[in-house]
């Protein structure tokens, strides 16, 4: 066996709305020793809980979490500084000989975890303008032509019209002499790299979209759209990023008067339909030996206990 592989960790996903919360309160209730990292790339922000679907403030202070209420909402965050603090979290809970669980639908802040990111050295914002003039002067794929150059391993894997990647790609070759895919593998012998078994929870679509229009008329009458104006008043500009995530975004708008809270409600509902698909997308596109369970196919008892044989299983507990 690699010796890099060292532990065994669960990871819970799934689509929005379906129930991945409640399920790994349940499988906390059971077994004491869990302790539960959240995957959600909004859930980070303090202060934004309704629109968040973060769990309850009593459930937070019985069950431990870790990743949930970390940052302001206008501090930057990406998956990066996610991926090595979700790390850090998860050797904390092993060291303690607890189960960590990481449960969410943010496909990007799962991924990072499974294959944290690679750092390389800082950027440039002086070769990066250069190079977003060279696109502008001989178009879209004379920079990709330039890394197959200098690296065809990472050419080979970056669309040429991805120039984020791209452009990256060549400012670390720029500022270490070295191809990133080089840096990369080498990277790789020193991560700390964990054994995950994979669950995620899927149900029929047009039974998750009933459930996704119920959450959303909850999150309203639970306060959503005061939430949004509490922000407003603590001084948080709705041109953040935070601010201009979905449901804080159509919100933002109603306050100004753009539309009708109706109108309001209706977008949130069809926009978070709309992640839903893009999640699966993802989820099926990007993450590998995922072990699904159809909900359609199990009672909520029958869940929690397939889930909870997987991890005696895998702890020996």
């Amino acid at each position: 066996m690699d010796n890099r592989i060292k532990h065994n960790v669960l990871i819970l996903l799934g689509p929005t709305g379906i129930g991945k919360t409640k399920t790994s309160i349940k499988l906390a209730e059971k077994l004491t020793d869990i302790e539960i990292i959240s995957a959600d790339s909004m859930q980070i922000y303090k202060y934004m809980d309704v629109g968040t679907a973060k769990p309850e403030k009593a459930i937070l202070n019985k069950v431990k979490h870790h990743m949930i209420d970390i940052i302001n909402p206008d501090q930057h965050f990406d998956a990066s500084k996610y991926s090595k603090l979700s790390i850090a979290s998860i050797n904390n809970i092993i060291n303690r000989n607890k189960i960590p669980i990481i449960v969410g639908g943010s496909g990007l802040y799962i991924s990072s975890i499974i294959n944290p990111l690679f750092k390389g050295p800082s950027k440039n914002n002086k070769y990066r303008e250069k190079l977003e003039e060279e696109v502008k002067t001989h178009g879209k794929n004379y920079l990709h032509e330039k890394l197959s150059k200098i690296d065809p391993i990472s050419s080979s894997k970056i669309k040429p019209n991805d120039l984020r990647r791209i452009i990256r790609a060549l400012e670390v070759y720029k500022l270490s002499g070295k191809t990133i895919s080089s840096l990369q593998e080498k990277d790789l012998d020193k991560r700390t790299i964990f054994k995950y078994h994979i669950i995620g929870l899927k149900i029929d679509r047009e039974y998750l979209y009933n459930r996704i229009n119920l959450r959303v008329d909850n999150m309203f009458r639970d306060g959503f759209v005061e939430e949004v104006k509490m922000l407003r008043k603590m001084g948080y500009d709705e041109k953040l990023y935070s601010m201009q995530s979905l449901g804080y975004k159509q919100i933002n708008k109603y306050l100004n008067g753009e539309c009708s809270k109706k109108e309001t409600i209706d977008s949130i509902k069809t926009k978070t339909r709309n992640y839903v698909k893009r999640q699966m997308t993802w989820f099926n596109n990007k993450i590998k030996n995922i072990e699904w369970i159809n909900l359609d196919e199990y009672d909520e008892n029958e869940v929690i206990s397939k889930i909870i044989a997987i991890i005696m299983e895998n702890y020996n507990r």
